[in-house]
Order: structure tokens, then sequence, then C-alpha cells
């Protein structure tokens, strides 16, 4: 499977594993800015992609910036559905107690390809028993 990407700037960094067997590539910066304790913003990457059919792009946080920074992506795992051909920003907040200065060619955010199921829509009632029921948050124990 291939996914094409164009670089919308010269500076803009391709994603890339960084290990054989790793889940997510690596999304770079392509700007320069300063996050101050709880703010956020829309980083560029620089790139546009075309995911191929039947996938989405899910935007996930680095766990080394999470935890030694407090950084980590607002509405994670973000989506890039596949139709969408626009620049692909990483949407970062500022969780840590110190200012984070972002740099291009930093590693921001991880990018997973991940196939997606579309379902037909049936409406009706809901009348199957399961184990867990209506159980909601914390019901399944501590």
């Amino acid at each position: 499977m291939t996914l094409l990407i164009e670089r919308l700037t010269p500076t803009a960094l391709l994603p890339s594993y960084a290990h054989p067997g790793d889940a997510g590539m690596d999304l770079c910066a392509d700007e320069t800015c300063c996050l101050q304790p709880g703010e956020r913003a829309a980083v560029s990457t620089g790139l546009r992609i075309a995911l191929p059919p039947g996938t989405e792009g899910q935007v996930r946080p680095r766990s080394g910036l999470s935890i030694k920074h407090g950084i980590t992506v607002i509405n994670a795992p973000g989506t890039i559905d596949e139709g969408y051909r626009g620049e692909v920003k990483v949407l970062l907040i500022n969780l840590g107690q110190e200012a984070f200065e972002i740099r291009p060619g930093m590693r921001i955010a991880q990018l997973v390809i991940a196939p997606v199921l579309r379902v037909a829509i049936a409406e009706g009632a809901v009348t199957d028993a399961t184990e867990r029921g209506a159980g909601g948050f914390g019901s399944t124990g501590v």
C-alpha cells in the first residue's frame, strides 16, 4: 500500500518510521512556534497526503514529548479523512509547566494509517442482552 505525499514547502520533511515494525511514522513541524503552558496551536507540517481508499490517518501524540514536556495532541487521535486534501496540521497543546519551543524538523506527532469500516445504518430497537448491558464509565471495576 502506498501513501502519496506532496511537499507544500521545500523545508517540509516526509514522515518516516523510526524503527522496523513501528505502527506510526513521525510527523515533523515545518514552522517555528512557542507554546506557553495551556496554549494550543495548529502546527504546520508542510505536507498534503492522499490516503489509500478505505483508510484514515490517525494523528497521535509522541510519548516522549508527552511525558517529558506535557506536549500532546488535543484531539488524540486526530482523524484525517480519506478525501481530505488540505495541509496536514497537528493540533498540539502544552499541558506542561514551562514554555515549549517547536522548531522546523522537530518530530511532533505520529501518523498511523488504519483501515476504516463503512456501515449501513438501520433504525430499530436494540434488544440483544450483553454481560455489560448499559454499564457506563467505571462500571467494569477499578
